[in-house]
């Protein structure tokens, strides 16, 4: 799965009134600003006398691929033929190196639980210092890192697979839009050409697993020389999605060694009700793209043209179905069944390939790398694992908050210049107060509205008003569709 982003662009005094509605949801929520400066002078300890690894995998062409400008750089990749199958390297920041359990630095990251990202800053987890410098997997630059070494059959399943750690270096840093880009040109190297094919391969096998991934769209704010906001979505490429593979590929290989040892810690996620998925049928069949009943779930989901604006509205509106996940601690007791799927995987997972950003990767990488070569988990981590579902629950919670607070002044700058104007929508639900929550193309807004409606009524609606700081947006049902899609404004 992929994490939705927001990205701001425009500057000076237009885009002040949205920087200051983010600051003031990361306020409400208690984010921090900074870092002690016991954290700050643990940190310049550690760098300067790091736990590194004696294992040296430098001669390993190791690439990292993310998005233009990012610095924290938690995986590298190194993908090659193994007769007739694949060999996937997939190495992983060794936070472990440079953090003493119980320190100023320990118990600052367990607070904030994972990197905050909104459309105009970030809230990083650990101190740049260590997340964009010292620890991160820069190119060009040695690394201590977990290096995960993974055998797959020429289906793209799974044969065998190895933990370790070991200093590794990265030779080249590429953005999706360039693997894109040399793959679709026939110019890539060896590691970007496999990682489309064992991508592609991954995908067939989610797929027989009646699993889905969620290409969510990044969502794109403009604002013009006018002041004027626009709200666009914009399609994941097919390199994000070979990327996501190899992660949800080492994901569910961390799962099945903790699973075979009892113990450990998965990230859980129950399947949805059906209440749920009619509310999404509906909302798939309102935005004009309607769900097969033959199709599962996974499947519908990849028939969708990520170039096209209503299927990717339908893409967002798949997110309903993604919730209520948890983590589930494994403590030598075998639990049930539904206790340790992930249901939109369609198998047991755990969070393993992003310890600068999210803490719970952490002790996951170091769980396992102990149970592969047969030793103690580490006290420390062992110690961590009840705790780690609350750590963990708390981030997510107010991760949610911060973002469903920046959409929601997005989504009333947008519409600031629609007041009093109109739009086509469908009714999608009815909360439980009896107010229909309507959905918008274009822009691709959801909220609640004043009225009465059906679930599924193609109903006008009248932006009544907005107030962007606060992230309000007031709708009212008026009347029937008048004309598909377009916006009245007001007279």
């Amino acid at each position: 799965m992929v994490q939705r982003a927001t990205r701001l662009t425009g500057t000076g005094e237009h885009t002040q009134l949205l920087e200051r509605a983010f600051a003031r949801a990361r306020a409400e929520q208690d984010l921090p600003t900074g870092f002690p400066p016991e954290v700050l002078a643990e940190v310049e300890r550690a760098v300067a006398d790091p736990d590194l690894p004696e294992r040296d995998e430098t001669q390993v062409p190791f690439v990292t691929i993310d998005p233009p400008g990012s610095m924290d750089l938690d995986q590298a990749m190194h993908i090659e033929r193994a007769g007739e199958g694949y060999r996937v390297r997939y190495a992983i920041a060794d936070v472990p190196a440079f953090l003493r359990e119980g320190g100023a630095l320990d118990e600052e990251v367990r607070r904030r639980g994972m990197t905050v990202y909104c459309p105009d800053v970030r809230v990083p987890l650990h101190p740049p210092q260590l997340s964009e410098d010292a620890a991160s997997l820069l190119p060009d630059q040695v690394r201590p890192a977990y290096v995960w070494d993974m055998h797959l059959t020429p289906e793209g399943e799974r044969d065998h697979a190895d933990l370790y750690r070991a200093m590794v270096r990265s030779v080249r840093r590429y953005t999706y839009e360039e693997v894109q880009g040399l793959v679709d040109g026939g110019t890539a190297e060896p590691t970007l050409r496999l990682l489309k094919e064992v991508g592609e391969l991954r995908v067939r096998r989610e797929d027989d697993r009646g699993g889905a991934s969620l290409p969510m769209p990044e969502q794109d704010v403009e604002v013009d020389d006018a002041g004027h906001y626009h709200l666009r979505l914009r399609p994941l490429l097919a390199a994000e999605d070979w990327n996501a593979q190899i992660s949800l590929l080492t994901g569910m290989v961390a799962a099945q060694i903790m699973l075979e040892a009892g113990t450990g810690i998965l990230r859980t996620m129950p399947a949805p009700d059906e209440g749920s998925v009619a509310r999404f049928r509906r909302e798939a069949q309102a935005l004009g793209v309607p769900w097969p009943e033959e199709l599962s779930y996974g499947r519908f989901l990849r028939t969708l043209d990520r170039d096209d604006p209503a299927h990717l509205a339908v893409v967002n509106a798949a997110t309903s179905l993604f919730r209520g996940a948890g983590y589930t601690v494994l403590d030598g007791v075998a639990p049930a069944e539904e206790d340790v799927v992930q249901a939109a995987i369609a198998a047991p997972y755990t969070h393993t390939t992003a310890p600068l950003r999210r803490l719970v990767d952490r002790f996951s990488l170091a769980v396992c790398e102990a149970l592969v070569h047969g030793r103690e988990v580490p006290g420390w981590a062992a110690a961590a694992m009840p705790v780690l579902p609350d750590l963990m629950a708390e981030a997510d919670r107010r991760t949610r908050s911060v973002e469903r607070a920046c959409l929601s002044a997005v989504e009333a700058a947008v519409l600031a210049d629609h007041v009093g104007g109109t739009f086509d929508a469908v009714v999608v639900d009815v909360g439980r107060r009896g107010d229909p929550v309507v959905q918008l193309v274009d822009p691709p807004v959801s909220e609640f509205a004043e009225g009465s409606a059906e679930p599924g009524a193609e109903v006008r609606v009248e932006v009544v008003g907005t107030d962007v700081l606060s992230g309000q947006v007031d709708l009212r049902v008026v009347g029937g569709v008048a004309s598909a899609g377009v916006a009245e404004s007001p007279a």
